[in-house]
Order: C-alpha cells, then structure tokens, then sequence
C-alpha cells in the first residue's frame, strides 16, 4: 500500500496486473484445451518478454494474451499495436536464440481474453496475427527458410 496525506491507497496497476496474470491462466487454459504444450510463460530476455510460448504440432506459437474486464469497452486485439507487434518479434528472434531453435517452423497467435460479468474468462484465439517476410521492415535474423514468418 501507498501512503498518500497520511492515507493508505492501493498500488497502481495492482488490479490490472492480477486481471493480467489472470487472462494468461485462462489463455493457457485455452490453449492446453487445444492440446498445444505451453514451453514458456512470462519468457524475459533483457527487456524483452514473450507472454506465451507454445508447441502446436511441430509448430511454434509465440502467444501475445491481451485482456479486458467486462466493463472495458475497448477489445484486447486493440491494444496489440505496431509497437508492441515489433518487440514482440524481437522477443521471438531472442528466444530462438536462446533456445538454438531456428529450425524450427513458428507464427504469431493473439489471445484475446475479457472477463466476463459474472466473472468467467472467454478466449479468443487468432492466429497468425503478424505477418512478416524478409522485407516487411521486420529484420529478425537468423534461420531464413521458406516456413518461417520472416
């Protein structure tokens, strides 16, 4: 708690970072009901963070999770902007790194996740949300065969 004029005010962010961490739960729900095998969550490289890393087949699935409350009248597909969609892939390039797995064929989802009224979580998944291709202004090194997104 802050203390503001001898007064006890909660923290800021700390609704919206339990909403948060509550709509990766529900997203990696989703995603297991799917029989994907989620590898990482929450993945830090540097200042970089991937939300969810998944297997999908032979696939990867790098999963941004964006949620909203019930009361939220913007869409959680929303807040996935250019800006994000760039660090995003630069968190993916780091990963592959990481991990020496640039042979690997891979894509990038978007969970979108709202709370309910009543409290429940519904998930929305749309797949392939960033197209990229050598020259898309994406530079992400690495491996470059035909099935990769870039």
């Amino acid at each position: 708690m802050l203390t503001l004029r001898g007064k006890c005010a909660p923290r800021q962010g700390t609704a919206a970072a339990r909403l948060g961490h509550e709509g990766e739960e529900a997203a990696a729900r989703h995603l297991r009901g799917l029989g994907w095998k989620i590898l990482d969550r929450n993945w830090r490289g540097g200042h970089l963070e991937l939300d969810l890393v998944c297997r999908e087949g032979d696939t990867l699935v790098f999963v941004e999770v964006k949620t909203r409350g019930a009361d939220d009248p913007a869409l959680p597909a929303e807040a996935f902007t250019p800006v994000k969609q760039r660090r995003v892939v630069r968190a993916a390039r780091a990963w592959l790194a990481a991990h020496q797995a640039w042979n690997s064929p891979c894509r990038f989802d978007l969970a979108g996740v709202t709370r309910t009224a009543d409290g429940r979580y519904h998930t929305e998944l749309t797949r392939h949300v960033i197209e990229l291709s050598s020259d898309a202004g994406h530079p992400v090194g690495g491996g470059h065969t035909a099935w990769q997104p870039w």
